[in-house]
């Protein structure tokens, strides 16, 4: 990669200062509303946190990671080999989401993440008839119901829930080993972006991306929500698409169809990763054309999910009609759009980082600049400015009122590779362990 103009380095600086910016006006008219109107039902807006100034055994840890990683990341992961640096990058996220996990402690920051009312595990018990409960998941949505779901139940379709059902049937009961599941799958999200950029934009930006991936903010949500599992089936499925339009076997199609159709039915919302795979499918259409069997793969893959569930019971556009009803009767529809539409942007600068809004800006003047279009920068500046737009296709939906810094972890992803374009890696790797380490000491990020 060339090396940056110094007059680009203003320009990223300028970038991030309007990224922290936005953050502050989010946060002070957020506080104005909910002090005000007690309408934004989040107590540090725009993050659904609380200020709680503390320390945790994961303290010492998260620190010494988040040096290493600046110290010594980016020429690692120049130096390593490929897949020694694809296990290395998945080592380190793992270490970064758990230590910035345990900062609340054990039960506070893991245990108890997917026990309180509205997760999963509360409702473990009324699974115990799977075909009967998918047949019925419906009849359980809307508010006013008998027994209606609580809100994580009944904001996803129940391939979400089932995860945990089967991880309990397994004999890995409690809140423990759900979140070291969400924590230890979430975490291989980092591993399917870097198999994804190296297959579509090449091995350099790869690894200039790698340790940015590997140290993420984003890791204070992965660890342990939900939506670090979802993120990691979605990245899967759009690493083994990229697999199949540019590696030697187009057997990896079924398989990305196969994920993304369980990515479907983990979440509403991330259909929208449609875009994302069609971007991988724009960056492979030499081989598409060549192989057409790749699409013929891809949908007949992508058709098994959805198959089950519809012969087992669930109907998926019924749940998502009766979502939409459930989502406006409680404080969705009370939330004011007018805020959250910025404001859901602020929540993505505190997951991405400010380096990635300076990668962003790079990514942009890439596109717009470059002459070379098959080029790798223009490839990978393709890749994440289709991400950037599924995330505001979500945000416009208005479907995503608050806590977005969780719901939109699996866009957040495909974002972090834009930090492939920075110079001087160290500096805004430590500007985004610093946010990360504030984040974690200041709040407490529940949901």
């Amino acid at each position: 990669m060339t090396r940056a103009p110094r007059r680009d380095r203003p320009a990223d600086l300028y970038a991030a200062l309007a990224a922290a910016l936005l953050v502050l006006v989010a946060v002070l008219v957020g506080r104005h509303l909910q002090n005000t109107y007690r309408v934004l039902f989040v107590h540090w807006p725009p993050l659904f946190a609380d200020w709680d100034p503390h320390v945790g055994p994961g303290t010492p840890a998260a620190v010494l990671v988040a040096a290493a990683v600046v110290a010594y990341g980016p020429n690692l992961a120049v130096r390593l080999p490929w897949r020694g640096l694809l296990a290395a990058a998945w080592g380190t996220c793992l270490a970064w989401t758990w230590s910035l996990a345990l900062v609340d402690g054990w039960q506070r920051g893991v245990a108890g993440r997917l026990t309180s009312p509205n997760e999963y595990l509360t409702v473990i018990g009324r699974f115990h008839d799977i075909p009967a409960t998918l047949r019925d998941f419906t009849h359980h949505i809307v508010s006013g119901t008998p027994a209606p779901w609580p809100a994580h139940i009944a904001g996803h379709p129940p391939a979400a829930t089932l995860t945990f059902v089967l991880l309990d049937r397994a004999g890995l009961h409690g809140g423990g080993w759900a979140g070291a599941w969400c924590i230890t799958v979430g975490s291989t999200a980092c591993v399917a972006v870097l198999v994804a950029v190296r297959a579509l934009a090449g091995e350099r930006l790869a690894r200039r991306a790698a340790p940015f991936l590997a140290l993420a903010p984003a890791a204070v949500w992965v660890g342990a929500s939900a939506d670090g599992y979802f993120a990691a089936v979605a990245a899967w499925a759009v690493a083994l698409l990229a697999l199949a339009v540019t590696g030697r076997s187009v057997a990896w199609a079924a398989g990305a169809g196969l994920l993304y159709g369980l990515t479907c039915y983990l979440s509403y919302g991330l259909t929208l990763f449609a875009l994302i795979g069609a971007a991988a499918l724009v960056l492979g259409r030499r081989r598409v054309r060549a192989r057409p069997v790749i699409l013929a793969l891809l949908v007949a893959g992508a058709a098994v999910v959805p198959v089950v569930f519809t012969l087992a019971g669930f109907d998926w556009w019924e749940g998502y009609r009766l979502l939409v009803t459930r989502y406006y009767q409680g404080i969705g529809g009370t939330r004011p759009y007018g805020y959250w539409v910025w404001a859901n942007l602020a929540c993505t600068v505190i997951i991405t980082g400010l380096a990635t809004v300076a990668g962003l800006r790079r990514a942009g003047a890439t596109l717009v600049h470059r002459r070379t279009a098959g080029s790798a920068p223009v490839r990978l500046a393709f890749l994440v400015a289709v991400a950037l737009l599924a995330l505001l296709v979500a945000d416009v939906s208005g479907m995503s009122k608050a806590e977005t810094e969780r719901i939109w972890l699996p866009f957040a992803m495909w974002l972090l590779p834009a930090c492939a374009f920075l110079p001087r890696p160290r500096a805004w790797l430590t500007a985004q362990a610093l946010l990360a380490l504030l984040l974690n000491h200041l709040l407490f990020t529940g949901w």
